[in-house]
């Protein structure tokens, strides 16, 4: 899929196991969702719109509102409840504004092998999409469970966060075919380097 300069080992991810902290991994390494084109792929990929949902109406305002929501949601995730914290505080009241809007509203249509396929009933609003991003954000900040399965990725300058439903939570890394082979990778060349 062409994505823009949004290529390699870093390209879109969703391996955070919640929409929202896959959001915020577009910033790592650096500014993933860098166009319009690249966000527009970001929405479909993340499985917040069906494949084949016309976003042409997408525009630049888009890129600033999802990045704030980004931001906003990093706040909380990041940090911890502290209520009268006023950035904090903030966040939370960003967050939850927009999680008032109304998702894009679906429905099951025949798909071309006569199977029930979901489909928006239009083109979706910005507005919508932005609120069931920030949906997603509430339930996993409200939900005890999920939020004691928060981790932080263990791979080196990784600053990803993700849900822990691992067996035993032993999961180590936001992804083990990226931040866990550079780990073994890189230990595989300590142990050589004392070999010799």
């Amino acid at each position: 899929m062409a994505l823009g300069t949004a290529t390699g080992p870093y390209e879109l991810r969703f391996d955070t196991g919640r929409i929202c902290l896959d959001l915020i991994a577009t910033t790592h390494p650096t500014e993933r969702l860098e166009s319009v084109a690249v966000l527009c792929a970001w929405i479909t990929g993340s499985g917040l719109v069906p494949p084949g949902t016309p976003l042409a109406h997408a525009d630049p305002s888009w890129l600033a509102a999802f990045r704030e929501l980004r931001h906003e949601t990093a706040r909380l995730v990041r940090g911890r409840p502290a209520p009268g914290v006023h950035p904090y505080d903030l966040a939370l009241d960003r967050v939850n504004a927009l999680a008032a809007a109304a998702p894009p509203a679906p429905r099951a249509v025949h798909g071309e092998d006569g199977a029930l396929v979901r489909e928006l009933t239009g083109p979706p609003p910005c507005a919508a999409l932005l609120g069931a991003l920030a949906r997603d954000a509430v339930e996993l900040l409200t939900d005890p469970v999920a939020r004691a399965g928060l981790r932080q990725c263990e791979g080196d300058n990784c600053p990803i966060v993700y849900v822990d439903t691992s067996r035993g939570r032993r999961r180590r890394w936001c992804s083990s075919g990226i931040c866990g082979n550079r780990e073994r990778v890189a230990r595989h060349r300590r142990r050589a380097a004392l070999a010799r």
